[in-house]
């Protein structure tokens, strides 16, 4: 097949029609000469609002391909490079045991997909429930307050962002292809065809659920297994090794190969680990806030309309260098979306945010949030944990339980809010109207304020008076990094870490992608 790019076609006339004429056109051939046209990626170019163009680059088949492409002098008209993952199975030595994978989020789910599909075997042990059986525990804390803290937003099946966007951007350049693998795993397990090509792509968490399930009922079939309800509380060790594992402090299960995919939340666990000599290392991190604006005011800044049957609720990715020097930035936008209560720890209040597939709530939210150092909270690998703790307790006392919010206007002034104005919070969770001034070190909101009145030169609005805000945005990414060698192992033999977790991920797609590496690397010793 050929690929051609940049193929612009405005937003109102986006039909395979008009893209397969602008094809004919680039190769200077007849348009009944084209075979089949497959879209390979699709972005959005609103550099010109109000008037919107799509850009996309496709892959065509067409008659005499050969003699097109010689013809062809267009440097955006080049031969389809093949982009195809392969799994390389070259291990000798046997197994005696299951693999045995720790948490059932993307990294662990992948993990076990990858593996399963080439023979293994794996066990996947997740300390929360089953996707169906969480979400009742999800909405029976955020309509009663009740918190499991072992099956919540942040644990059990699908992982922290099964209650979240499901975006699947990420930054990393993959020449083996991984990425393309785990969205054609999510695409046959239900996800959107669109998937595949689009610049942001993004699942939404109703879609998502339906995705575990479906990954999982393939994995099982395949011949994994799952323990739900299971959390890892020992490992036993011996001649640097691991030999076995306890679950629920009182069952003990033969282990020859462990993979660590926990999610950054498993502070209980960092905590085993830690005593129990595998090397770690606190990294920084990030936390912050979570602002809420009118979606239709995000929708006007970036699009130029209030709302257009072509377009999805609009995005923004920002940044800015505060003057005391910390980093802001926007983090897990959700277009269209609701703020969450995801705690997971009595007395102590976490949020995120949350966007079903169709983005259709009137607010979109995003987090606001500062870069966070070990120099800040110590040289202890569990430190960090300490800090997160101690503002998600600060948020719980000021919030009296439940999400403690403040417009923005109240929060430069550092007074308590009493009531909103033209914009009502999108939530789920109760909340409690509070000073989030009495939540943070002073540099934290010194560098907020400075960044949103710089976010509002961008995007009109953005510091507005009525503008919405909540806290605390505290479980952006793993306070710590568990070591691991070039072949993806840690001090002690025979157990990987991966995923966000272990310090390896941000985001869906690269704990996937880390999971899929650990998978890799067992087929290189195993049967």
């Amino acid at each position: 097949m050929i690929r051609i790019r940049q193929i612009e076609v405005p937003i109102d006339i986006d039909s395979l029609d008009e893209i397969k004429k602008r094809c004919a056109k680039k190769l200077n051939i007849k348009i009944y000469d084209i075979i089949k046209i497959e879209i390979s990626k699709q972005s959005l170019d609103a550099r010109k609002k109000p008037d919107l163009f799509y850009i996309y680059e496709v892959d065509v088949e067409v008659i005499n391909e050969e003699k097109v492409l010689n013809f062809s002098k267009n440097i955006n008209v080049l031969k389809t490079p093949e982009e195809k993952y392969e799994y390389v199975k070259t291990g000798t030595t046997k197994l005696n045991d299951k693999i045995i994978i720790v948490g059932a989020g993307p990294a662990g789910l992948f993990c076990a997909y990858v593996l399963a599909e080439n023979g293994y075997k794996p066990l996947v042990i997740e300390r929360g429930e089953k996707v169906e059986d969480r979400i009742k525990s999800v909405s029976e804390f955020w309509d009663n307050g009740k918190l499991n803290t072992e099956s919540n937003v942040q644990f059990g099946e699908g992982g922290a962002g099964t209650f979240s966007d499901g975006k699947l951007t990420t930054q990393i350049k993959d020449s083996a292809f991984r990425k393309e693998k785990v969205l054609k795993i999510l695409i046959e397990s239900g996800a959107p065809q669109n998937i595949a090509y689009l610049n942001k792509p993004h699942i939404g968490t109703d879609l998502l659920r339906k995705v575990v399930i479906n990954m999982r009922n393939k994995i099982i079939s395949m011949g994994g297994t799952f323990k739900y309800n299971t959390c890892l509380t020992d490992i036993i060790i011996n001649d640097n090794k691991i030999k076995q594992i306890e679950i629920n402090k009182k069952e003990i299960i033969d282990c020859e190969v462990l993979v660590l995919a926990l999610g950054h939340s498993a502070r209980d666990t960092f905590k085993m680990l830690y005593e129990k000599k595998i090397d770690m290392q606190p990294k920084p991190f990030a936390l912050g806030i979570r602002i809420q604006h009118l979606q239709e005011e995000i929708n006007m800044s970036q699009y130029g309309y209030l709302s257009h049957p072509k377009l999805e609720a609009a995005s923004y990715k920002l940044t800015y260098k505060a003057s005391n020097g910390r980093g802001v930035y926007s983090f897990c936008m959700c277009p269209g979306g609701y703020v969450v209560n995801s705690s997971s720890e009595k007395g102590r209040l976490a949020i995120n945010g949350m966007s079903n597939h169709a983005r259709d709530s009137k607010n979109a939210n995003s987090a606001l949030i500062v870069t966070i150092n070990p120099s800040d909270f110590g040289n202890s690998p569990l430190d960090g944990i300490e800090f997160q703790r101690k503002l998600e307790e600060k948020a719980y006392e000021i919030g009296k339980s439940n999400i403690p919010i403040q417009i923005y206007k109240d929060y430069k002034q550092n007074i308590k809010s009493t009531s909103f104005e033209n914009i009502k919070p999108e939530l789920k969770g109760n909340y409690e109207m509070a000073n989030l001034n009495d939540i943070f070190p002073e540099y934290i909101n010194e560098a907020l304020k400075e960044a949103i009145e710089d976010f509002d030169k961008k995007i009109k609005g953005f510091a507005s008076d009525n503008a919405i805000l909540s806290a605390v945005e505290s479980r952006t990414s793993s306070p710590i990094k568990i070591i691991r060698n070039e072949y993806y192992e840690s001090n002690i033999k025979n157990i990987y870490p991966c995923g966000e977790g272990a310090g390896y991920a941000g985001g869906i797609t690269s704990a996937a992608i880390d999971g899929i590496k650990i998978a890799e690397e067992l087929g290189k010793i195993y049967i």
